[in-house]
């Protein structure tokens, strides 16, 4: 095994244990309330599936189906991101309408109700992904 594929290996099991670990999360929060919240959930079973399909059978179209599904995480959680944020700032003017700026900002980070950085990690692991299958070129 050269270091090149240790390494697609070690990626491969991070990024499986990540997707799964996130759903699973998820599952556990309640995170399937309104269609928006079912978003990560459909990506990450998605991702899983094609992930496997590509360890399976390594070759250039389940890899760039990798690639694909790798994108609409990065897709995804830039838009959790904006959708978390979002809430938060709803919440905090509702509790006090006279915030702004950066006072504003920080109550938003610091809310626990959605965490509004916790999305980040679909786009940690959609570069992953990414990372997974860079330069693959098996057929």
């Amino acid at each position: 095994m050269t270091s090149l594929q240790a390494i697609r290996r070690f990626l491969l099991v991070i990024l499986l244990l990540g997707m799964t670990g996130t759903a699973v999360e998820l599952l556990l929060l309640k995170h399937d309330e309104d269609p928006y919240q079912l978003i990560p959930l459909v990506l990450l079973a998605a991702g899983v599936v094609v992930v496997i399909a590509h360890a399976v059978r390594p070759g250039q179209a389940t890899a760039a189906a990798v690639r694909v599904t790798m994108i609409a995480f990065l897709a995804g959680g830039l838009t959790g991101l904006y959708l978390h944020y979002r809430a938060n700032v709803e919440f905090q003017l509702e509790g006090d309408s006279s915030l702004s700026g950066r006072a504003l900002l920080m109550k938003v980070l610091e809310a626990k109700t959605p965490p509004a950085l916790a999305p980040g990690v679909m786009v940690q692991l959609g570069l992953l992904g990414l990372a997974y299958t860079f330069r693959h070129r098996e057929r």
